[in-house]
């Protein structure tokens, strides 16, 4: 099993930009797999992006173009860059990782076994 800890999460006015992070300890290989999701208050939680073992990266159709997933297997970080944050990207924004995801289950958070804490973002209009 992998424990997951984002950070960089904060308050930022629409069209700025932030970097979420996402350390992993423990099992290696729950890192092979791995996604992004967030909840927005009284919403269900959703995909945002996600990235395979041969680092091919899967986006929600809301965040093309503006956010970045990227992963350093090496020291097992796992990375989000948000950029033109709107008011509806608000929300707890979540990393999560697996040993296998099929990919057409990337963005999926049944997929998914490890979750971290989750992070706070706020984009003010």
């Amino acid at each position: 099993q992998v424990q997951l800890v984002e950070s960089g999460g904060g308050s930022v006015q629409a069209g700025g930009s932030l970097r979420l992070s996402c350390a992993a300890s423990g099992t290696t290989r729950s890192t092979d797999y791995m996604g992004w999701f967030r909840q927005a208050p009284g919403k269900e939680r959703e995909g945002v992006a996600a990235i395979d073992n041969h680092l091919i990266t899967y986006y929600a159709d809301f965040v093309k173009g503006r956010f970045t997933i990227s992963k350093d297997n090496g020291k097992k970080i796992l990375w989000l860059q948000m950029n033109d944050v709107k008011p509806e990207d608000t929300g707890m924004y979540y990393c999560a990782g697996h040993l296998w995801v099929d990919r057409r289950e990337m963005l999926e958070e049944s997929a998914y076994r490890d979750w971290g804490q989750g992070t706070q973002v706020t984009v003010s209009s």
